[in-house]
């Protein structure tokens, strides 16, 4: 189906950012913001592209109280010839899928989801950046803002996108890669089994919180994840994926349990490995295996995957007070091979022999 999208201009466009190289994550939004309503038996109507403004939502709007709410991340990266693309955007629209089921949420059909996030691009593309590290985070989200205390499905639904230009969420100072501090904890969890782990909510990443303050007293950037019933196997690292190299082979946490959230940077990191002739195997991990490894010498790598830093190589851990290092504490190989593919690919300076870059604008 083809979809036409009524445009309002802001009528004060905000100053773009002079420096590129120092964006920051999320520091910056757009002039212009996506929105679309859903109202049962009429279905999702009167999408547009408006100035991005605070708007007003009832106090009594369920969203508020019960948190039915799903949102998702992608990014949008300028190509050498000036041209927009995004990275597999059909893994966004399974996953919203999913994650609409599992919150009740109506479905939102995905040839009306690309058509709105190219408008709203299309609204905005000078803010799309270009320099080394930098590209256009696009976070659509979905949320029930039907006024009621029932503890049930909303009836009526607003879908919004908003932009933000952004560059590396771990960043070293030249804008590449650099290790980070992870920290190991047994007290808290992220998800269970039977719950809303697999699917991207809100309450998955608040949840989370106090675990990753708590992380901070450690020097630490982030938590490594255990899981809810044994508090022994690695799970996420953060809000990313997690993937060990020890000797020669790379491990990552299996999906089958539903506490993990299926990346698409993941999925594309075990594809590429797979092509590269590397071992990979997607198992249950325990971070006693993980110790031992470090100190036997054949831990090699540590890194995280998402689509906000593509790759994050981590040089140390905190397991429970104790700091294990990973190798020399250094980015390894296979981390910045991945890094340079990935981000290569997306931002059309490595050739995409997968098929998976979609070209916007």
């Amino acid at each position: 189906m083809e979809y036409n999208f009524p445009v309002t201009r802001t009528t004060h466009p905000k100053p773009r950012p002079a420096d590129e190289t120092k964006l920051g994550f999320a520091k910056y939004f757009t002039d212009h913001m996506f929105v679309m309503d859903y109202d049962e038996g009429q279905g999702w109507h009167d999408g547009r592209v408006v100035p991005h403004e605070p708007f007003l939502i009832e106090p009594a709007s369920c969203v508020l109280h019960y948190a039915q709410m799903m949102f998702e991340g992608m990014k949008a990266y300028r190509t050498p010839d000036g041209g927009i693309q995004i990275f597999r955007p059909d893994m966004n629209i399974k996953r919203m899928a999913r994650t609409n089921e599992r919150m009740c949420i109506p479905e939102l059909p995905g040839d009306l989801f690309l058509a709105a996030v190219k408008a709203v691009i299309e609204a905005d593309r000078d803010w799309v950046p270009s320099a080394p590290g930098t590209a256009m985070y696009i976070r659509p989200f979905i949320f029930g803002d039907e006024v009621s205390f029932s503890v049930l499905p909303a009836k009526h639904y607003k879908f919004m996108i908003i932009l933000s230009p952004t560059g590396s969420y771990y960043a070293a100072n030249d804008g590449g890669l650099s290790t980070t501090r992870i920290y190991v904890q047994d007290k808290y969890i992220r998800a269970a089994h039977g719950g809303t782990g697999y699917a991207k909510v809100g309450g998955n990443y608040g949840g989370g919180m106090r675990a990753s303050q708590d992380a901070m007293k450690y020097n630490c950037k982030d938590v490594l994840w255990l899981d809810a019933a044994e508090h022994k196997y690695v799970e996420e690292i953060g809000t990313s994926n997690a993937f060990f190299r020890i000797a020669d082979e790379v491990i990552t946490a299996p999906l089958d349990s539903g506490t993990i959230l299926p990346g698409i940077t993941r999925d594309s990191v075990i594809q590429l490995l797979k092509k590269w002739g590397v071992k990979v195997s997607e198992r249950k991990l325990s971070i006693d295996e993980v110790v031992a490894a470090s100190k036997d010498g054949s831990l090699q790598e540590i890194f995280a995957s998402g689509t906000a830093a593509v790759i994050s190589p981590i040089g140390w851990l905190n397991v429970m007070g104790t700091d294990v290092q990973v190798a020399d504490g250094t980015v390894g190989p296979v981390a910045q091979k991945l890094y340079d593919t990935l981000y290569g690919m997306q931002t059309g300076t490595v050739a995409d022999d997968m098929g998976w870059t979609y070209r916007l604008l």
